[in-house]
């Protein structure tokens, strides 16, 4: 059994835990600190999120400002490259840090009567977080026809073929591993224009 909690208060916001994992085997408990991967790499690799202009510059971008995007992930550091590459393109972000708290948020809107797709124009979810996993997420939004058209992107640290078959399977939209923000742009602009070929047919 596996049991996720917060980083306790004492070690302070400027460390390396996303959250401790608490597990429990053969009558032995275990202790394992959860480490944010991509506050690791951001200290270690100059990641630029500047957009190229060529991006910046498509007719598309006029049509982005003010839609909002849902990002799932633990890692502040991810989160935060993330919105700065979508402010570029004048996109507001929904944050969740994992996929239990995405798929709450999702829910209540729908409890509130609101169409998710009318809220936000997509999600960008990690693959491997505490509480609810990128796949478990995905597998229950595809199976709660409530939401079931939301677009979804696997967007995580860990790629290779493992991750590109489990989008295919559990039903992701997009596969992209982090640090990209032109390829984020590109996933989002091409969504944008799905979502306008559809209102104009």
């Amino acid at each position: 059994m596996e049991r996720y909690s917060a980083p306790p208060d004492q070690v302070g916001k400027n460390n390396y835990l996303t959250a401790i994992c608490e597990i429990h085997r053969d009558s032995q408990k275990q202790l394992v600190g959860i480490i944010d991967v991509e506050k690791v790499l951001a200290n270690i690799i100059d990641y630029n999120i500047k957009i190229s202009d060529e991006l910046l510059n498509r007719d598309i971008s006029q049509h982005l400002q003010g839609h909002k995007i849902l990002i799932v992930d633990d890692s502040p550091t991810a989160r935060n490259q993330i919105k700065s590459t979508l402010a570029q393109i004048g996109i507001d972000v929904v944050e969740a840090n994992n996929g239990q708290q995405a798929y709450s948020l999702l829910d209540q809107w729908c409890n509130q009567g609101k169409t998710v797709t009318d809220e936000i124009l997509m999600m960008f979810t990690d693959a491997e977080m505490p509480e609810m996993d990128g796949y478990r997420l995905t597998h229950k939004i595809r199976n709660d026809p409530r939401m079931s058209n939301l677009y979804i992107t696997l967007n995580t640290s860990l790629s290779g073929s493992f991750n590109e078959a489990m989008t295919v399977k559990i039903g992701c939209n997009k596969f992209i591993s982090k640090f990209q923000p032109d390829l984020i742009v590109e996933v989002v602009h091409n969504r944008m224009m799905e979502k306008l070929a559809k209102h104009n047919q």
